[in-house]
């Protein structure tokens, strides 16, 4: 029996020069009942968001909703979900967990060092993603290689060491030209603080808008350094 590592690395080498599309179309037909995407509702998530929902009306699409996002971001998932006909399944944090952060660290502790900062995205996304993830074979994302120093080597498909199963990046080499050419000719619905200077939107306290040439990661935990600019969805094992 194949491992995870082996069933990735065969993929890559079928899949690396299809479009997204026809990586799409494959593997939600051949992962039925065990694929999902993980929707925050970036410029990237509604391009596979559109894609998907025309390949398969019935594809599984899950957010976290960690309390703390932006009043634009809940929009967005509103007019997503009209627009195509959809639900979209929200997971939230456990809630003694959250109330036990909170007393801990004060409402906004995640500012005062990295180890508070990832223990609230712990509490809000990692653990809620665990369970969006429980019994999943397949986790689509829409990590791309050039949104950060930490995203540089996605592979099309990667065996995710974390959370124990394989992730499929379709737009890992897409440019951020191609995205918005793509949101624009088919008319996708996307969050409008995109256009306000947002080019990666998370929680509320934690993004902020970036100038022109700044990485277009740098809005995130702004207050840290690049390499440290991950809340844990997407890191590997050392």
């Amino acid at each position: 029996m194949k491992s995870f590592l082996e069933i990735a690395q065969n993929y890559n080498r079928i899949f690396v020069k299809e479009n997204p599309k026809k990586v799409l179309e494959y593997f939600l037909k051949e992962y039925q009942g065990d694929i999902a995407l993980a929707s925050s509702f970036g410029a990237e998530d509604q391009v596979l968001t559109h894609i998907g929902v025309n390949i398969d009306p019935n594809i599984e699409i899950f957010t976290l909703d960690t309390g703390r996002l932006h009043e634009e971001t809940y929009k967005t998932w509103e007019k997503t979900e009209k627009k195509y006909g959809i639900t979209i399944r929200a997971y939230v944090p456990n809630y003694k967990s959250l109330e036990n952060l909170i007393y801990e660290q004060g409402i906004n502790g995640f500012y005062e060092s990295i180890e508070n900062r990832k223990r609230c995205c712990e509490v809000r996304k990692i653990e809620p993603l665990r369970r969006a993830l429980k019994n999943k074979k397949i986790w689509i994302t829409g990590l791309r290689r050039q949104q950060s120093i930490t995203r540089k080597d996605a592979k099309l498909v990667e065996y995710d060491d974390v959370f124990g199963l394989i992730k499929l990046n379709p737009l890992f080499e897409w440019s951020t030209k191609q995205v918005w050419e793509y949101i624009k000719k088919h008319e996708i619905p996307y969050n409008p603080l995109h256009d306000r200077g947002f080019p990666s939107i998370g929680c509320e306290p934690c993004t902020r808008a970036v100038k022109e040439g700044e990485d277009i990661r740098s809005g995130r935990w702004w207050w840290e350094k690049p390499e440290h600019k991950e809340c844990g969805l997407h890191i590997k094992k050392r």
